[in-house]
């Protein structure tokens, strides 16, 4: 097996165990979303497998005295020979080092992009106990205690019957 075929094979194998595949799913919501994350898992894990068996494996010698035995020595040579001098080109990879640095670059924004989700989340959750605990004192809250609450109502009004301004 050639040296690049065998780093394919390995980068792949050592990918595989790296993602975390039932926290993946975890976060999925609808039930076409499901169905697209299980397509790309089982896509996935046959193009893993087919590294791994394809890419893992060394060709067997070939056994030129078993052929030399039935065929003729003058034949085999000849294709000893040739088959010797077949040079099979490695492998360049001239892609990643292109779009190594647009990925890397995507990595940065979805860090930051999580970042400012989970901050908004956050604010988003602590809104909502804020209405659910407004909900159920509004029956009975009183003006003051909703001024405590928010100050800045409370200084608009001030300042709207201050400047004797009435809306209208």
């Amino acid at each position: 097996m050639s040296g690049a075929g065998k780093k394919v094979a390995d980068v792949a194998f050592k990918a595989s165990k790296s993602i975390d595949w039932n926290g993946m799913a975890k976060m999925i919501v609808s039930e076409e979303a499901s169905r697209e994350f299980a397509t790309l898992r089982r896509a996935f894990d046959e193009v893993n497998t087919t590294l791994q068996t394809k890419f893992s494996q060394e060709p067997e010698p070939i056994d030129w005295e078993y052929y030399r035995k039935g065929i003729g020595s003058r034949l085999v040579d000849m294709y000893k020979e040739a088959y010797e001098s077949v040079e099979v080109p490695k492998y360049v990879d001239k892609v990643t080092p292109e779009y190594k640095p647009k990925f890397d670059s995507l990595l940065v924004e979805l860090k930051e992009a999580e970042q400012k989700s989970l901050k908004e989340s956050e604010r988003l959750e602590k809104e909502i106990a804020e209405v659910r605990e407004l909900k159920e004192k509004f029956s009975t809250m009183t003006a003051d205690e909703y001024f405590a609450k928010h100050p800045e109502l409370k200084q608009k009004f001030d300042d709207e019957i201050r400047n004797d301004y009435w809306g209208y």
